[in-house]
């Protein structure tokens, strides 16, 4: 049984912490103690801006990214291509791919992805909404950005079947080797998709 070294307070910071992604116990302490050190300059900060972010920060109601504006910004976006959505599973995906400048697009985040073993079904993810989306005059093309995971790729097959009463184009992101890649070094699957996705050049 392990000692506790540090008051209730400590001891509450660290356990959040521990439970941020990407954080285990011991990057948590590490964290802790970082900000105790420091705390004028960074856990008073961090601290205001969280408060802040919780009081603020809102799902958008239309494609479900994280503003503090309501719709988002990005669906604000006048210049965004308004006939393409780009469906995602979560609000970092979407952020990578604008950090890429890979679409200038409208986006969709589902909030997950289709796992039965897990109790994720249809009903669970924002896919109502996708549905009146691409029912819309505007929208032409629905690109699935999905990952490329069993999951992923179950939950892309399920909406290409939803979507198909909208008539739009459903599309998916190629997949397969990457910028750079050597293929000796390329997973099986990853080699298989890179075959499968073949284009004419």
């Amino acid at each position: 049984m392990s000692k506790k070294v540090a008051g209730p307070e400590i001891e509450r910071l660290t356990q959040l912490l521990a439970r941020v992604p990407g954080l285990g116990p011991r990057s948590a302490r590490k964290a802790t103690l970082a900000l105790l050190k420091r705390r004028k300059e960074l856990l008073e900060p961090l601290s205001a801006a969280m408060a802040d972010a919780a009081a603020r920060v809102i799902d958008c109601p239309t494609c479900g990214n994280l503003d503090t504006v309501s719709p988002c910004t990005l669906c604000q976006d006048p210049r965004r291509d308004q006939s393409l959505i780009v469906v995602v599973e979560e609000v970092g995906d979407m952020w990578a791919l604008e950090r890429a400048g890979a679409a200038n697009a409208l986006y969709h985040v589902l909030g997950g992805h289709l796992s039965p073993l897990d109790g994720v079904g249809p009903d669970r993810l924002n896919i109502g909404k996708l549905i009146e989306r691409a029912d819309s005059a505007q929208v032409k093309e629905v690109l699935l950005a999905l990952n490329a995971t069993v999951e992923g790729q179950s939950t892309a097959h399920y909406l290409s079947e939803q979507l198909k009463s909208t008539g739009v184009v459903v599309s998916r992101i190629a997949q397969g080797v990457p910028m750079g890649g050597e293929l000796d070094y390329l997973d099986d699957g990853t080699l298989a998709a890179a075959i499968k996705s073949r284009r004419r050049v």
